[in-house]
């Protein structure tokens, strides 16, 4: 896993974001099983609802090519120079897929932190049910 370059194209999708109410540029990059990437970047909406984080489009987009199994993804707030972990919904959202899916937490100083979807959702009853 070549965690620099996820860090490096969820820095570059980051600079896509539609955040015009927050002015929170996050980014993502998806690893899958077999070493293809996905990226993405949040969009919001001024009903804040149909705002939609950048975890959630990546895996989506890789959904939609056929992609379900996943190693690793990357997140990145631009604007932000701490680590930035998926928020509640992203995290049950990428747990769907896996417990051991990677999370690389990045910040803008070009430090990161590996962690799991696991230790995010640590009293997640389902990872029992699913492996």
């Amino acid at each position: 896993m070549n965690v620099k370059l996820l860090i490096q194209k969820a820095k570059n999708v980051a600079l896509n974001s539609y955040s015009p109410y927050s002015h929170f540029r996050v980014g993502a990059a998806l690893l899958t099983k077999d070493n293809k990437i996905f990226t993405g970047t949040n969009v919001e909406n001024r009903s804040y609802g149909g705002t939609i984080c950048a975890e959630r489009v990546a895996i989506s987009k890789a959904i939609s090519c056929g992609h379900k199994e996943f190693k690793a993804i990357c997140v990145i707030g631009l604007d932000y120079d701490k680590f930035l972990p998926p928020c509640g919904i992203c995290r049950q959202f990428i747990s769907e897929f896996g417990a051991n899916i990677k999370i690389i937490l990045a910040n803008n100083k070009d430090e990161y932190k590996i962690t799991s979807i696991k230790n995010l959702l640590p009293l997640d009853s389902l990872f029992e049910l699913k492996e």
